[in-house]
């Protein structure tokens, strides 16, 4: 019997053009958390792709317990007990969490001895005992798009644990929750393994990484550098290891003079279902890195989605000194917008880069003439935008988005936005997802954005990222602003309260 229960022998893929994973040696023991670290486009992704049956190696050899095992889809990887969680969820909107939890593996009765039905009862029930033994507290009846992000995370692991998977893979499980669920589901994975599980976890986040797993492995370019003992690197090594140099998680903010208000909002009030914007009130000056910190869901994004002209409000929106707040999406073009969610509002999926590089400008003489859309220049603009802003991808600006990691496909977005010419710019969520190194490229192009004298518009869930980037701090809850200050005049301990709604 082998030591190990998963060992990955000489794995190579390739993809059109690049070579996502090249003749990599992997052995993960049982019971063990085994964290999987790499930039974006390093191949982690696709290693454990196979794993899972989604994809098969082109050379090399998987063992699970010893025995090789040829892994053609999801459902030979759950036969041998492989579970896993994608960073993007797979869940039916419409059915319930119980319904979402057996689809598939429904357990089936016959009424009178004759008619089969899915007995959801006993499924309910199965389902609400399992979410108490690993601390996954759900309502099994629950429809799935009333539900929270940190819920559908739990389904998604609950659907797992249904199938009894002994091996469970998290695919960037902490990129889409705030630092309270982040915390809750590092709780989880701790319990899952103490039950036994085997966990390998596929993140950009060293401090998780240290909290909670007892080795790793680092990949760069499709290419295994190290497997360490986590206790025994530190996560500069990590760090260094996953760029190939050098890593500083200082940032440098010079102090610089701000400039004429360029934004300027006064009791904006924004309702959907309920009011999510309540009488909001903040100006941002030229030059100035101005952030709302808030726990999830508390009305930052609407915020944001109100200035763009994505939802519509109540109140004044003055740009420029220009009232837009009764202005179209197109007519306030000249606001930069990385959104928060980058599938819905950010990218068209089924377009190639060259396309979504110029969605905001595609009508414009640079790119069209005599009402001719101009294809080649499409390419040229997105070449130069791959190669400026390291933007991994197979067959450059004729690359299809849907193909590329969620990090690249967040580079796309933040190219296309920050290269063009904006007074202000609107970051929600720039960083989520992303690897160290490209997180601190982002950093660098918000502050070299702030130097040019632009106005920065900053809606972030991590507070490291919000105090160390911030000139002024505005901290929201239940859709109020609860204080704005001087990021020198507030402690994160501050902050954390403010956004809680218990600041004394």
């Amino acid at each position: 019997m082998s030591d190990y229960i998963i060992e990955m022998k000489n794995i190579t893929k390739k993809f059109k053009g690049i070579v996502a994973n090249e003749n990599i040696n992997l052995s993960i023991k049982k019971g063990e958390i085994f964290a999987i670290l790499g930039e974006n486009g390093a191949g982690k992704s696709t290693l454990m792709s196979m794993l899972f049956g989604m994809n098969k190696p082109d050379e090399g050899e998987i063992y699970i317990n010893g025995q090789p095992r040829d892994i053609k889809s999801p459902n030979d990887a759950y036969k041998l007990n492989i579970g896993m969680v994608h960073q993007h969820f797979k869940l039916v909107s419409e059915y319930t969490i119980t319904e979402n939890i057996v689809l598939g593996n429904e357990p089936m009765k016959k009424k009178f001895g004759l008619f089969p039905h899915v007995d959801l009862k006993e499924a309910n029930q199965k389902v609400k005992e399992l979410s108490q033994k690993y601390g996954l507290q759900v309502n099994p009846t629950d429809i799935i798009k009333n539900t929270t992000v940190s819920t559908m995370q739990r389904v998604e692991i609950l659907k797992m644990l249904y199938k009894e998977a002994e091996i469970l893979i998290f695919d960037e499980p902490t990129a889409v929750l705030t630092p309270q669920e982040i915390e809750l589901l590092l709780e989880v994975i701790v319990n899952l393994k103490k039950s036994g599980k085997t966990i390998i976890l596929i993140t950009h986040k060293l401090d998780e990484v240290k909290k909670v797993a007892n080795r790793c492995a680092i990949l760069n370019k499709g290419k295994l550098i190290d497997i360490q003992e986590v206790a025994n690197i530190s996560t500069q090594d990590m760090a260094r290891l996953m760029v190939a140099k050098e890593m500083s998680f200082n940032i440098y903010k010079p102090t610089i003079e701000l400039g004429d208000i360029i934004l300027d909002i006064n009791n904006l009030c924004v309702k959907t279902n309920i009011d999510v914007v309540k009488n909001v009130s903040f100006k941002i000056h030229a030059g100035e890195i101005f952030s709302i910190a808030g726990v999830s869901g508390n009305g930052q994004v609407e915020i944001a989605d109100a200035i763009c002209g994505i939802l519509p409000c109540k109140g004044s929106i003055k740009f420029n000194n220009i009232e837009i707040s009764s202005l179209s999406v197109r007519e306030r073009v000249n606001i930069g917008y990385i959104p928060e969610d980058r599938h819905k509002h950010g990218l068209i999926l089924d377009f190639d880069i060259s396309r979504n590089a110029v969605l905001r400008d595609y009508y414009k003489p640079q790119f069209c003439k005599d009402n001719i859309i101009l294809k080649n220049e499409f390419v040229k603009f997105a070449d130069s935008l791959i190669s400026k802003y390291d933007i991994r991808c197979a067959n450059g600006a004729k690359t299809n988005m849907r193909s590329m990691s969620g990090g690249n496909q967040q580079k796309v977005i933040i190219a296309r936005e920050t290269s063009r010419i904006s007074k202000l710019v609107i970051f929600v969520q720039p960083t989520r997802g992303l690897d160290i190194g490209a997180r601190q490229n982002i950093h660098n192009e918000i502050l070299r954005l702030r130097a040019m004298g632009t106005a920065i518009l900053l809606i972030s869930l991590e507070l490291d990222e919000i105090m160390q980037l911030s000139d002024t701090i505005g901290v929201i809850y239940n859709g109020e602003i609860q204080t704005i200050k001087e990021a020198s005049q507030l402690s994160k301990e501050d902050v954390g309260e403010f956004m809680m709604g218990v600041h004394a």
